[in-house]
C-alpha cells in the first residue's frame, strides 16, 4: 500500500480530539523507574584511568519507565492510573514523592521487599553528554503473591480506564499471567490494550490491540532488515503475525513511523527539528496514542498526534513530557 494512504489530520480535528483529553483516562501497567541524573563539569581526564573527572554540580530525579508514560498522559491533560513494582528503599520513597508532586497516584505501586526499586543513575556533563550509567535492578519476573497483587491492582483500576498501556522494560513487572489478564479485562471493558514491547516477551502480547516496537526490535523479531518503507511494511506484517496483535506501529527515529492496521497502512514522516535526547521518547509515543484513542480518535489520528509528540519530546533533556498546547501548535 502506498505511504500516502494514511488519512490526514487537520488542526480542527486535532483540537476536537484534544478537547476530550481531560475526560479520558489511561491505565498504565509496567516497569516503573527512578531516573537520577548527576550533573557536573568535565575539565580533565583522570590520571588513574582514561575516564573524565566530573566535578559535581547538582542532581535531578525524574520519573522513568512506565511511570513516565503515566506522567506524559497527565501532562497532556488526561487522567492516569499506574500499576508497577517497587522495593522498600530510598528510591521508592523518592519515586513516590516525584509521582505525587506531578499529581500522579501511587496506590497502584506494589511493594516487593526482595528487590530494589529499578533506578538508573546517569552521570552527565553540563553539555548533556552522558559519561556513565549505573543501574540498580532485579529483573526476575514477579511471582506468587507479588504477581497476584499486580493483577488485583490492575483489575481494580481498569473500570475507569478508556485505554490500557503495558510498558515493558524487562524489569520484572510484566508477566505472561498479568498480560493475559489484561487482554481479558480490555475485551470486557471494550477498550484498547497497547503494548510498548520487549522482544523476549513477544508471545506474551497475543490479543493486544496495538504493539509499538522500535525498528531495532522489529528487525530482531522478524529477522528482517528495515531501511525503506517497503521493508517496514513487510516487517510490520510479520511482527503482527508473531505477536498475535491487531495492529503494529514501528517507530523508526529520524525515518518516522510505519503504521499497520486492519484498515490503514502507511508512513508517518519524522517531525523532529532538533534531537537532544531520545530517552523516554517511546513513553511519549504510547502515552499520546493511548490518550488519543481514549478520547475518541481513530488509530491513524492517534498515530499522527503521537508522531508530532515524539518530534517535540526528543528536543528535551532526559525523560520529558509534552503539553497539549505544544502538541496543537505543531499539528
Amino acid at each position: 500500500m502506498k505511504p500516502s494512504s494514511l488519512p490526514a489530520l487537520d488542526q480542527n480535528r486535532a483540537r476536537a480530539v484534544a478537547a476530550e483529553f481531560s475526560a479520558a483516562s489511561v491505565l498504565v501497567i509496567g516497569d516503573v523507574m527512578l531516573d537520577q541524573f548527576l550533573l557536573g563539569r568535565v575539565t580533565r581526564i583522570s590520571p588513574e584511568a582514561p575516564v573524565p573527572i566530573v566535578h559535581y554540580a547538582r542532581s535531578e530525579n525524574r520519573i522513568g519507565g512506565a511511570a513516565n508514560v503515566a506522567h506524559n498522559v497527565a501532562a497532556l491533560g488526561g487522567k492516569a492510573a499506574l500499576v508497577g513494582l517497587i522495593g522498600r528503599d530510598a528510591s521508592a520513597s523518592m519515586l513516590r514523592d516525584a509521582l505525587s508532586g506531578s499529581g500522579l497516584p501511587t496506590d497502584g505501586l506494589v511493594e516487593d521487599t526482595h528487590r530494589p526499586t529499578t533506578t538508573k543513575v546517569r552521570v552527565v556533563t553540563d553539555r548533556h553528554q552522558q559519561v556513565a550509567r549505573v543501574d540498580y535492578e532485579d529483573d526476575r519476573e514477579a511471582a506468587g503473591g507479588v504477581e497476584t497483587a499486580l493483577v488485583e491492582c490492575a483489575s481494580r483500576l481498569v473500570a475507569h480506564a478508556g485505554a490500557i498501556v503495558v510498558s515493558d522494560y524487562l524489569k520484572g513487572c510484566v508477566t505472561r499471567r498479568l498480560v493475559g489478564e489484561l487482554v481479558v479485562l480490555a475485551k470486557q471493558q471494550r477498550i484498547p490494550l497497547l503494548v510498548d514491547p520487549k522482544i523476549p516477551h513477544i508471545d506474551y502480547y497475543r490479543g493486544a490491540s496495538l504493539v509499538t516496537p522500535n525498528h531495532h526490535e522489529a528487525e530482531v523479531a522478524t529477522h528482517t532488515r528495515i531501511r525503506t518503507d517497503e521493508e517496514s511494511a513487510i516487517a510490520a506484517r510479520r511482527f503482527r503475525e508473531l505477536a498475535g496483535c491487531e495492529a503494529v506501529l514501528i517507530t523508526r527515529g529520524e525515518h518516522g513511523m510505519w503504521l499497520l492496521d486492519g484498515s490503514v497502512e502507511g508512513v508517518l514522516p519524522a517531525t523532529a527539528r532538533d534531537v537532544a535526547d531520545v530517552t523516554g521518547a517511546g513513553d511519549t509515543v504510547i502515552a499520546t496514542l493511548a490518550l488519543a484513542l481514549a478520547a475518541g480518535a481513530t488509530l491513524a489520528e492517534a498515530a499522527r498526534l503521537a508522531n508530532h509528540a515524539a518530534g517535540l519530546v526528543v528536543a528535551k533533556f532526559g525523560p520529558a513530557t509534552v503539553s497539549v498546547e505544544e502538541l496543537l501548535d505543531v499539528v
